[in-house]
């Protein structure tokens, strides 16, 4: 059985990948969020909920003791946030994460040019890239619900392909993710349909 911490669990694409570990995995949880009242717990034998700041490293070391996998879904202080999750690995012997960042952060959508608003999701995926960590990260395209099963994986310095992506999809990557350990380590992958 896998023991995964899920930062950002409050998200929408970590509620759906949550559904989706808990329907087809056995897998433990710990979901860790800012304000716990947000979220009821989905199954209280295999799910733990931790209040607590994405930019906390000491709530995040805590958090960590025995988890095997670490996967990221956040927003804001990003690249403080990705600073304080790898140093916590790193206290706490953790070596897997899985990250989710932006589609756009290396220029790689032909005929887009995003601006400043892709500068946290870039900053925070510099940080995990000069990390030693075993990280996977996730560049998706516009989530959608719909229930598609097609998409599309480009990796860095190749174009995206694509454009959006459904939630549905990315859960079923993230979860595969999570329980094979050297799947797409180090590697930055685009995700579209």
């Amino acid at each position: 059985m896998t023991n995964i911490l899920i930062v950002g669990a409050n998200g929408q694409l970590a509620r759906h990948t949550t559904a989706r570990f808990l329907a087809e995995t056995d897998a433990r949880l710990t979901l860790f969020l800012r304000r716990a009242a947000r979220l009821p717990n989905p199954h209280p034998d295999r799910v733990t909920i931790i209040e607590g700041d994405a930019t906390d490293q000491i709530a995040l070391i805590a958090a960590m003791e025995g988890q095997d996998v670490v996967y990221a879904n956040l927003a804001g202080e990003m690249e403080h946030q990705a600073r304080a999750i790898v140093d916590a690995m790193h206290a706490a012997g953790l070596k897997r994460l899985i990250f989710i960042s932006s589609m756009g952060i290396y220029g790689e959508v032909p005929g887009e040019r995003y601006r400043s608003i892709l500068d946290p999701y870039r900053d925070s995926a510099a940080v995990i890239e000069a990390s030693d960590l075993d990280y996977t990260i996730l560049r998706p395209g516009w989530f959608t619900r719909a229930p598609s099963i097609d998409f599309t994986v480009t990796q860095k310095g190749e174009p995206f392909k694509g454009h959006d992506v459904s939630m549905n999809r990315l859960a079923y990557l993230i979860t595969k993710l999570c329980l094979s350990p050297s799947l797409h380590v180090r590697c930055s992958l685009g995700v579209g349909n």
